[in-house]
């Protein structure tokens, strides 16, 4: 199935499913998103870094189509997400692109930047925006609104927005099992540790600038990665069991985290997404879903193709919605649909019980 078919097709089915059930999505002010290459709709394009994804075969199935600076063939889940709540229609725009027009702003930008992480030391090797640089771009961000809109205003906006988080997965890929800095200092239950105070310390400080509706991902099974196969299992390419391992065992503290975090910034709802096992589904029953394969991505080999090497000179697969994968590292489009599903379904009802904004 085309990959805009599927688009549709996918919505009509989930807005059908949700008629049927009589669950009403959540109305929020605006979308904000913050993270790594799961989420950046384009902010690396504005940034000097060998991280971008801003030339082809990246968004050979966006509007249009055109590169954008995501990661992927198509839409993220931001961008389907906007969609699905009347937000945006072509997309969550990065907010280093120049000349956002003040309902740009005010219906929801992202902040994300590919390669970033909670530990800075992961920034630092990619050259990427840093997740406390995120949080400065935010700030700025908030100073604008106000300009535009007024104090008052602004800050109901804020209040309201729907905030995602999406990070982790660099900071083990990069520090520890591919360039091993950190494990000279911390074995993997302490790192673990430390990326979870660092990231404590992002959502309250997102808290106190007025965010009240948070998600936030835990990690995928960063095992099954093509890049990671490659690495490690190179002939037989079968997912990791360590490092799957390693990520449930990160998604068990952060999903006891964050309810205890909750308890501690009053009027907030902050709720933990399990992209885990969505996606392992995806890779364990791939022709429930319509996928065929699960091990390389789309573009060129699809065993060590991103960023800088998925170009194009790369081979590109024909239909992407077979695929769950559309580089060594990156899902498609048709991956993150299921992944939206997922959100729409589990996690956005559960807004209903935070206060109107």
């Amino acid at each position: 199935m085309a990959p805009k078919s599927f688009f549709l097709f996918f919505l009509a089915l989930l807005l059908c499913n949700y008629t049927i059930k009589s669950q009403t999505i959540p109305k929020f002010t605006s979308i904000l998103v913050f993270g790594d290459s799961t989420v950046d709709t384009g902010n690396n394009n504005y940034i000097f870094t060998l991280f971008k994804g801003n030339h082809p075969p990246y968004g050979k199935d966006y509007y249009n189509p055109i590169p954008t600076g995501r990661f992927s063939n198509g839409k993220l889940v931001p961008d389907i997400l906007a969609f699905l709540l009347k937000l945006k229609k072509y997309g969550v725009p990065p907010y280093l692109q120049p000349n956002l027009m003040a309902n740009d702003l005010k219906t929801g930008v992202c902040f994300a930047s590919a390669g970033s992480g909670y530990d800075d030391l992961t920034s630092s090797i990619s050259g990427v925006i840093p997740m406390r640089k995120q949080l400065e771009y935010f700030k700025e961000y908030l100073e604008k609104l106000k300009g535009y809109f007024g104090e008052k205003e602004a800050e109901k906006i804020v209040k309201g927005a729907l905030v995602i988080v999406s990070s982790g997965s660099n900071d083990f890929i990069f520090n520890f099992y591919d360039i091993p800095t950190r494990r000279v200092e911390f074995n993997m239950n302490e790192y673990q540790d430390f990326l979870l105070d660092k990231l404590q310390f992002f959502v309250k400080e997102l808290y106190e600038l007025g965010c009240h509706k948070i998600i936030v991902s835990g990690l995928p099974p960063i095992g099954c990665l093509p890049i990671q196969m490659t690495a490690k299992s190179p002939l037989h390419r079968i997912c990791l069991e360590k490092e799957n391992s390693d990520s449930q065992f990160y998604n068990q503290k952060l999903e006891k985290l964050l309810p205890n975090l909750q308890s501690q910034l009053p009027g907030s709802k902050i709720l933990y997404a399990d992209i885990y096992t969505p996606i392992a589904d995806l890779i364990n029953n791939p022709q429930e879903y319509g996928f065929e394969e699960i091990k390389k991505g789309c573009c060129g080999t699809g065993l060590l193709e991103a960023g800088p090497l998925c170009t194009t000179k790369s081979p590109v697969c024909t239909d992407t919605s077979l695929y769950i994968f559309f580089d060594s590292i990156h899902p498609t489009e048709s991956t993150y649909y299921h992944i939206t599903e997922y959100l729409v379904k589990e996690l956005l009802p559960k807004f209903s019980t935070v206060g109107s904004f």
